[in-house]
């Protein structure tokens, strides 16, 4: 009944966004006002902003953010989600949940066979976590007592820098960090070619690289964002009408952004890995025929 209170700006604050600021909201406002407030007041003070500009008003009401308890809320409900699917699992009479699972299991498995190749399962755990946690983050929007992470930007760039992280931590620890920077720089070159081209494809792949969190997040971020303004726009047409009967009508193209939008993010990051993993015979066979040529001259 009142699981949300209205909150600034008009907009429909979930009370257990409140329930938390009541508690733990005066001392994080309080740290806040000490430490963090002081830092961007320094770095934004550059672009003449002050960080009330770029964040709303520090206040203990807000202190936690919404969409961080979102975003908790979600990382606890993807682990909940994982084991009410798994249940007790049995291969002679398995359940609806666990063939759920398995299903699940199989499509991310294969996708990512697919992008990686066969030794790309080694990165199930980590892909199939970043396809649990956005998909719920995504669908929580769907339900009255919650709020969609994924429709706040923070959320998403902090996803963004997570898919970034892993897949250059993968390059570099399968190649080392030379060659994970070599890479950048494209095909061998004649030695001309290398003076004049090299330089050029190895800085517009680094800054590819570089801004690719930022468009992981907008992307992620824009279409859930949009998703729900053009829901919450549709639904006030023709209050108390549209209120009730449209919002149950458009919940399936709802859950369609949302599997969509995982499946975007999710591909993207195993393209990623893809472009820094190779297969272990590949670096096995290098090793053997540099061995032969060796072994070749020596006889020579």
């Amino acid at each position: 009944m009142f699981l949300f209170a209205e909150g600034g700006g008009g907009h429909a604050t979930p009370l257990i966004v409140e329930f938390v600021n009541h508690y733990i909201g005066k001392p994080v406002h309080e740290f806040q006002m000490a430490y963090t407030y002081p830092f961007w007041e320094w770095v934004l003070s550059s672009f003449g902003v002050k960080p009330e500009d770029v964040f709303g008003p520090y206040t203990a009401e807000n202190a936690v953010p919404w969409y961080t308890i979102m975003f908790f809320i979600a990382c606890l409900l993807s682990v909940a989600v994982v084991w009410v699917f798994k249940g007790k699992l049995s291969e002679d009479d398995p359940h609806h949940g666990q063939l759920t699972l398995e299903a699940s299991f199989l499509a991310i498995k294969d996708l990512l066979i697919s992008a990686v190749g066969e030794h790309g399962f080694r990165y199930f755990p980590v892909v199939a976590t970043f396809a649990v946690l956005v998909l719920v983050s995504n669908l929580m929007g769907l339900f009255p007592v919650f709020m969609s992470p994924t429709a706040h930007i923070s959320v998403t760039f902090a996803l963004g820098i997570s898919s970034f992280v892993y897949y250059n931590y993968v390059g570099i620890s399968e190649n080392g960090f030379i060659n994970h920077l070599a890479h950048f720089a494209g095909p061998k070159l004649p030695l001309l070619m290398t003076l004049l081209i090299t330089p050029l494809i190895f800085t517009i792949e680094l800054i590819s690289n570089m801004i690719r969190p930022l468009t992981l997040a907008i992307r992620l971020f824009a279409n859930m964002f949009a998703d729900e303004q053009i829901a919450m726009q549709i639904a006030n047409l023709f209050p108390p009408f549209t209120q009730y009967l449209l919002p149950v009508a458009l919940m399936p193209l709802a859950v369609f952004v949302a599997f969509v939008q995982t499946l975007v993010f999710t591909l993207l990051s195993m393209i990623y890995i893809s472009e820094v993993s190779h297969p272990p015979h590949e670096h096995h066979d290098e090793e053997h025929h540099a061995g032969e040529k060796t072994a070749a001259a020596a006889t020579a």
